[in-house]
């Protein structure tokens, strides 16, 4: 076990957002002995097609706990409406009292330029709510924190106002099985919601095992790229023979919000991953 245990808060928009963009590293912190917690911003309403509100806020739910049961993380979806996300006053003190009731060393969230609303919104709360934090009479009930987290965003493919850096890229080799895994528990999402939207729902195998070993093929290759795209960052970090042989990598950016995301606090977060 650790000396000090860590407490990383991954705050996506969606149920199965955090599984996408650090399932593989968050695993690894977990069997590091770390402690990990996913939170969904939103209830997941609007990602389907069938099946009534409500069932589908309850199979997101359910999802998002089996998914990160598998690694130990811990669930929480909050009751924000999907796609109804926006950065209120109301809103903003939930995220103060989700940060502080945690006391995060870390906090990952998405970049504020991003296709999705969702998305932006979720990651203007996590900055507005940076600073407040540690003001007490910001969200009373729950006493302020006395120190700034740090925070990092998660990677994505978007070029405007500018593209992810890549500040940090980690070898998932080892974990690429796992991270997969959990998205596959997020059922209504990789084997119903996502095909149907994408228009490929006839290509999706009916046996489980069939659709474990698809959805490999169909999703592992985002983690693929990210290693592709930051080659020089993997061989910097693990050496030429390693990092030229990594396939799979997620990557994060440093946010100006939060305590320095320096060299001491990269060694801190992800020395030894």
């Amino acid at each position: 076990m650790p000396e000090k245990k860590l407490r990383i808060l991954v705050i996506g928009a969606h149920p199965d957002d955090c599984e996408l963009t650090v399932g593989g590293t968050a695993t690894k912190w977990t069997a590091a002995g770390h402690v990990v917690k996913f939170v969904s911003a939103t209830n997941g309403q609007s990602g389907h097609f069938q099946g009534g509100l409500s069932t589908v806020v309850q199979r997101r739910a359910a999802e998002a706990k089996a998914a990160t049961a598998l690694i130990g993380v811990e669930s929480l979806v909050l009751p924000i409406p999907c796609g109804q996300m926006e950065p209120t006053i109301a809103n903003r003190f939930i995220f103060i009292r989700v940060i502080r009731e945690f006391a995060p060393d870390l906090i990952l969230t998405h970049r504020p330029n991003d296709y999705h609303p969702d998305h932006r919104c979720t990651s203007q709360l996590v900055q507005d709510s940076s600073y407040l934090i540690r003001v007490p009479y910001n969200a009373p009930e729950v006493p302020a924190l006395r120190y700034s987290p740090v925070i990092a965003y998660l990677s994505d493919r978007f070029m405007k106002p500018y593209p992810f850096a890549g500040d940090v890229v980690i070898a998932i080799d080892d974990t690429i099985e796992k991270k997969m895994d959990m998205f596959h528990r997020h059922t209504s999402q990789a084997y119903e919601w996502v095909p149907w939207i994408e228009g490929y729902a006839d290509e999706v195998p009916a046996g489980d095992a069939e659709r474990r070993k698809w959805i490999f093929g169909k999703w592992a290759g985002r983690s693929a790229e990210i290693a592709d795209r930051f080659r020089d960052k993997l061989i910097a970090r693990y050496g030429q023979a390693k990092g030229q042989a990594v396939k799979y990598a997620e990557a994060f950016e440093a946010c100006e919000y939060g305590a320095p995301f320096d060299a001491a606090a990269i060694e801190r977060f992800f020395g030894g991953l």
